[in-house]
């Protein structure tokens, strides 16, 4: 069979470790002829591919990003697009095609398989925030990042009595954050999913400062927003699926703080270093497993269903399932998170 692979949206490490897994099980075991689309639906649109095979994936487990490249190109939103993604598979002898991605490429995969087309799809976001999955590779490591900051953070604030605000990636759902801020014992964390009260974060900060305790350690997701009327936030440009490109939020919550409670106060806007970097074990063990899994299915011809992991095993779900609402900061994993705020 003739499978091609595409990465779409950001890049997350893990990614070269799935296509790596469905190279090796697709050529060695099946027999496939591998292809790779480059810089995601773009490469689909424009036909940009490429042949691939073990030899080119080796190497690869410890390393970031995609070697394929990516995008964030939405195919539905170009005129003729999803039709030269079609004319793409079959001017190329594409019988199958894996796709590799977050909610936005996920959504376009699965738009396509409800057309006929015949695809599957790997979960793929540091966000963790996709249904019908536990955990998406990526998000393991981006939390190893954010946590190994947060541990570098405490001793230089403490040295000056400084408060630090930690902005980590999550646009609509706080799973970094919140696993970060345990972690790492922030002093609190903010997410999209509670909108938080300036003057409310000021007095657990003022508190903890006049009990002794030299600094503070606040991790904000990108995506958190204030309650309505309390702060003034920016809003930016907007992207091809309509998402606002964010960043800034911990800028705006340090000024406050500091102009609040008169302690000097520092952000530090991790970004894209999350995303970076060789991936943890457990990173490539799912990214391999998921790779795996997904290949399996291309063979058992179960168009339309998405890899994912649940209570350990790896499993299928349908990508209009994955892709209907997006999976939330768990209220019990944030109440954990609560206890030790201030």
């Amino acid at each position: 069979m003739r499978v091609a692979m595409l990465t779409g949206g950001g890049d997350c490490p893990g990614l070269n470790a799935v296509m790596r897994a469905v190279v090796r099980k697709g050529e060695r075991v099946y027999g496939d002829d591998l292809v790779g689309i480059r810089d995601g639906w773009r490469g689909a649109i424009e036909g940009t591919l490429e042949p691939v095979s073990v030899e080119t994936f080796r190497g690869t487990l410890p390393r970031g990003g995609t070697i394929l490249g990516s995008s964030r190109t939405n195919p539905y939103k170009q005129d003729g697009g999803p039709e030269a993604v079609k004319a793409t598979l079959a001017e190329n002898g594409i019988e199958a095609l894996v796709a590799i991605g977050g909610e936005d490429t996920l959504g376009v995969a699965a738009r396509l398989a409800s057309e006929g087309v015949n695809v599957v799809g790997v979960p793929k976001t540091i966000d963790n925030d996709l249904s019908a999955t536990e955990l998406t590779f990526g998000f393991d490591t981006a939390v190893q990042v954010c946590v190994d900051a947060i541990d570098r953070l405490h001793t230089t604030a403490e040295s000056h009595d400084r408060v630090m605000v930690v902005e980590v990636m999550g646009r609509h759902a706080g799973h970094i954050a919140t696993w970060a801020a345990i972690a790492g014992g922030a002093t609190m964390c903010l997410v999209p999913e509670h909108p938080f009260d300036i003057d409310q974060v000021c007095q657990v900060i003022q508190r903890r400062h006049e009990r002794g305790r030299w600094a503070s350690i606040v991790v904000v997701a990108e995506g958190a927003t204030p309650a309505e009327g309390t702060l003034s936030v920016a809003s930016g440009e907007v992207d091809a699926f309509g998402h606002v490109r964010l960043g800034g939020i911990g800028d705006t919550l340090a000024r406050a703080i500091e102009e609040r409670t008169g302690y000097e106060t520092r952000a530090i806007v991790l970004g894209h270093v999350q995303r970076g970097g060789t991936p943890t074990a457990f990173d490539r063990v799912l990214a391999t497993r998921f790779g795996i899994a997904a290949i399996d299915a291309v063979h058992d011809g179960d168009w339309g269903a998405m890899v994912a992991l649940r209570a350990g095993a790896i499993v299928r779900a349908r990508l209009a399932e994955a892709t209907t609402e997006l999976k939330l900061v768990d209220p019990a994993v944030f109440d954990v998170a609560s206890v030790f705020f201030g």
